[in-house]
C-alpha cells in the first residue's frame, strides 16, 4: 500500500474514532447500553474475522495464547465496553473523549510498572503534563469539583481497564497475529457482554427492535466502519509505518471528538477543555516514548556521520 495513501486511512479512521464517541453517546441514549454494546462488538468481530478468513491468514492458537486472547476479551471488552457504555448514559460525549485521551499515557505507564518498560526524564515530564490536563478539565471545568460526574469516574475506569488489557494483547500478539487477535477478543468479548446483558438487560434484546431507522444506521457505522475496519485499517498501518508514527494520530481522536460533541450534540466545549487537551496531547507525545525514540535516532544518525 502506498505511504500516502496509508496515511489517509489512518487519518480517516481518526475521524471515525473521534465520531465513534458521539455515535456511541446517541446508541446507548436510544437502546439498552449493555445488550446494544454486546451486539456492536459482535457484529465488529465478525467483520474482522470475516476479512481474516479472506485473506487466509487465520491459524489455530496454542493453549498460551488462548489464555492471553481470553484475559484481553475479559478486561478489553467485557470490562472496558461494559463501564464505556454505562458511563456515556451519565455525562457527556467531550468529557469521555477527554478521559478516553489518557488511554495511551495510561498504558504507557503500566508498561513500566509491569513490563519492565524504562522510565526516562521525558516519559515522566509526558505523565506529569498529562497529570495536569486532567486537574485542569476537573478543577477549572464546569462547576469545578462540584461539576464531576458519577459517569466521568465510570469512565475512567473504563480506561483504565482497557490500558490493563493491552498488557495482555501484547503478550498475544507477541506470537499471533494482531488483527486475528482483536476479532477474537472482540468475538469472545461479545458474548460475555451478551451473559451480563441477560443479567440486567432481560428485555434488552426485544427492546431494540422498535427504533428508527436512523439509529440502527448509526450502528451499522459505528460497529462495521468504526470498530471493524478501523481496527484493521490501523493495525495494518502499525505493520507499514511502525507502532511510535502510527500511535501518534491517535492524539487526533480528542479533538474530533470534541468538535462532533459539539456539531452534532450541541455540547459546549469550554476553555478549560481545551487546555486541559493540550496538556494531554503534550503529554502523551512526551510520555509514551516518541520523543526519546526520536533523540535516539537523531543521535544514531549523527555517530554514522561522525
Amino acid at each position: 500500500m502506498n505511504r500516502w495513501l496509508t496515511y489517509f486511512l489512518v487519518f480517516f479512521v481518526m475521524v471515525l474514532w473521534g465520531l465513534n464517541v458521539v455515535m456511541l453517546k446517541l446508541l446507548v441514549t436510544s437502546f439498552p447500553p449493555v445488550t446494544m454494546t454486546a451486539l456492536r462488538i459482535f457484529v465488529a468481530g465478525f467483520v474482522v474475522l470475516l476479512v481474516l478468513l479472506l485473506l487466509k491468514t487465520f491459524r489455530q492458537l496454542t493453549a498460551t495464547e488462548w489464555k492471553y486472547v481470553i484475559l484481553a476479551a475479559i478486561f478489553g471488552v467485557l470490562g472496558h465496553h461494559f463501564f464505556l457504555s454505562i458511563g456515556l448514559t451519565m455525562t457527556s460525549a467531550s468529557n469521555a473523549v477527554l478521559i478516553l485521551a489518557l488511554l495511551p499515557l495510561t498504558t504507557s505507564l503500566l508498561a513500566i510498572l509491569l513490563l519492565g518498560d524504562m522510565l526516562t526524564r521525558w516519559r515522566g515530564f509526558g505523565i506529569f503534563l498529562g497529570l495536569i490536563g486532567v486537574c485542569t478539565i476537573v478543577l477549572f471545568g464546569e462547576g469545578g469539583l462540584a461539576g464531576i460526574r458519577t459517569g466521568d469516574g465510570v469512565i475512567f475506569l473504563a480506561m483504565m481497564i482497557q490500558a490493563l488489557s493491552f498488557v495482555y494483547i501484547k503478550k498475544a500478539t507477541d506470537t499471533l497475529d494482531a488483527k486475528q487477535v482483536t476479532g477474537m477478543m472482540l468475538l469472545i468479548g461479545s458474548l460475555l457482554l451478551f451473559v451480563t446483558s441477560f443479567i440486567i438487560e432481560p428485555n434488552g434484546l426485544a427492546s431494540m427492535g422498535d427504533k428508527a431507522l436512523w439509529i440502527w444506521w448509526v450502528f451499522v457505522i459505528s460497529a462495521v466502519f468504526a470498530t471493524g475496519l478501523g481496527h484493521i485499517i490501523y493495525n495494518q498501518a502499525i505493520h507499514q509505518l511502525g507502532t511510535g508514527e502510527t500511535a501518534i494520530f491517535n492524539n487526533l481522536v480528542p479533538f474530533f471528538g470534541l468538535l462532533f460533541s459539539a456539531l452534532f450534540l450541541g455540547e459546549a466545549i469550554a476553555l478549560a477543555q481545551i487546555a486541559g487537551l493540550l496538556f494531554i496531547v503534550a503529554g502523551v507525545i512526551l510520555g509514551t516514548g516518541h520523543v526519546d525514540a526520536w533523540m535516539q535516532k537523531r543521535k544514531r544518525r549523527f555517530d554514522q556521520v561522525g
